[in-house]
């Protein structure tokens, strides 16, 4: 009998080590590379070896209007638990993330204000494509841009393209939009302060230490128009992070940068019409990195590396 415990008791444990081992195994596949995590009706969470890196907020409700009137992407620390973009609050509260709106849409005629959205919202209604691997990771997002009354006035078709890069790179990623003019023949307007596709930190950022550089000694983004890229350094929460965003040479040209405020919310605008049922595809890498800003040769290399990615180009 003692013969029989023991064979039973050592069968027992070296199940329990084959099953410990699979378990160990099956969790480092799970935590190797990308990974999309919906919460539905929520936010889409991009995770990287495990960790959460970026939170596509896309939650739609009427009743909380002034805090999920348009869809973003927020950008999250090293621990993947807090956001290094501004949410639905703070200074200005409508620049969230990595969001793309417009002071001035006009169609046919009358003009809707979708950047401080008073003039209607942009509704996420579902996702079209989700892809996840080892070293990227794609999904695009389907979004109403609405009147407030609920007229239709563009379908957007907003693609997000992750990709892995090894440290001090936080987060690499491309913005694909495309706005296909529904409602009447459409003018994207406003003014390099209230519109086109940009980035703003976290309200809570230390204004004193906020900072640009642009390609070249002397670039004014007020005055010369195509620069090929802009990088913010900025610190929060005693932590300092360059955000570098990158135009498409297919993008329509006079592109004109706002880049210059000390809260750090900067972007690309160019103004373009839209014929009714006509698109327009504007394109950007946004690259977030832990630490000072690297020299304007490395920054310019990333961006002649994404200028000749497919991301960046017209297919």
């Amino acid at each position: 009998m003692s013969l029989l415990s023991n064979a039973c008791r050592g069968a027992t444990a070296v199940a329990l080590s084959l099953f410990l081992a699979w378990c160990t195994h099956s969790h480092s596949l799970a935590d190797d590379g990308f990974q999309l995590q919906d919460a539905p009706g929520q936010s889409l969470t991009v995770r990287l070896d495990g960790k959460p890196v970026a939170r596509y907020e896309y939650a739609f409700d009427p009743e909380r209007l002034d805090q999920t009137n348009k869809p973003f992407l927020h950008i999250l620390d090293a621990t993947g638990t807090m956001p290094i973009t501004n949410g639905a609050g703070g200074y200005f509260p409508h620049h969230r993330g990595i969001f793309i709106g417009a002071s001035r849409l006009t169609v046919d005629g009358r003009s809707f204000n979708l950047w401080g959205m008073s003039g209607g919202v942009q509704v996420h209604r579902r996702f079209v494509a989700q892809q996840a691997a080892a070293d990227s990771a794609s999904f695009t997002s389907e979004v109403e841009w609405n009147a407030t009354g609920g007229e239709r006035l563009l379908d957007e078709q907003r693609t997000f393209i992750f990709h892995r890069r090894p440290a001090p790179a936080m987060v690499l990623v491309d913005v694909i939009s495309t706005l296909k003019a529904v409602g009447g023949d459409v003018i994207f307007d406003g003014d390099p302060e209230h519109a086109g596709v940009h980035y703003r930190p976290a309200t809570e950022l230390d204004k004193t230490q906020t900072t640009y550089l642009f390609p070249r000694d002397g670039d004014d983004p007020r005055r010369d128009k195509d620069l090929p890229w802009v990088a913010l350094t900025h610190v929060l929460a005693d932590k300092t992070y360059t955000v570098q965003q990158m135009n498409a040479p297919d993008n329509p040209r006079d592109t004109i940068w706002s880049a210059y405020r000390d809260y750090g919310r900067f972007g690309a605008f160019v103004k373009a019409e839209i014929k009714q049922n006509g698109s327009l595809t504007l394109r950007y890498r946004f690259s977030v990195l832990a630490g000072a800003a690297p020299s304007r040769d490395e920054l310019q290399r990333a961006w002649e590396q994404y200028a000749h990615s497919d991301a960046a180009r017209a297919r």
